[in-house]
């Protein structure tokens, strides 16, 4: 099963993991400590979302499950997990340009707005997983 029950969890590899979609009521976590930084996500079937030290970090709408996130200076990679086709939102550097591939395939090039988001949508299928790597050109 491809979603959090914890709701939010430290991989072995270093990354993190969040999100449960199946949920039918809202449920989060504060102070979850990773790698030296505080998170919180919430999460239900109709949104999913996670800070990191106070700040945005990821939104999805609706609910998603997100497995093996790694956040690095040259921009994030994970597996998303969902029931229905989502729209991301990644908060990321102001006004950088950003190469996004999903499952291996270049989906374009986008610039983050002033706010530093970048917003893009991917299908999604309970049964299938979906790679989104996204790095700063």
């Amino acid at each position: 099963m491809p979603v959090v029950n914890e709701l939010i969890r430290s991989e072995v590899d270093g990354t993190i993991s969040f999100g449960n979609f199946k949920l039918d009521a809202k449920s989060k976590v504060a102070d979850f400590e990773h790698c030296g930084d505080s998170y919180k996500v919430k999460t239900f079937k109709e949104i999913t979302k996670l800070e990191r030290n106070g700040l945005f970090v990821y939104e999805s709408v609706p609910g998603t499950a997100v497995n093996n996130m790694k956040i690095t200076e040259k921009g994030v990679e994970f597996t998303v997990y969902g029931d229905a086709d989502a729209q991301i939102t990644l908060e990321l550097e102001d006004s950088a340009e950003y190469e996004i591939s999903v499952n291996g395939e270049n989906a374009g090039k986008m610039k983050t707005n002033l706010g530093g988001k970048l917003i893009f949508s991917v299908d999604l299928s309970e049964e299938n997983a979906v790679e989104v790597v996204v790095v700063k050109l």
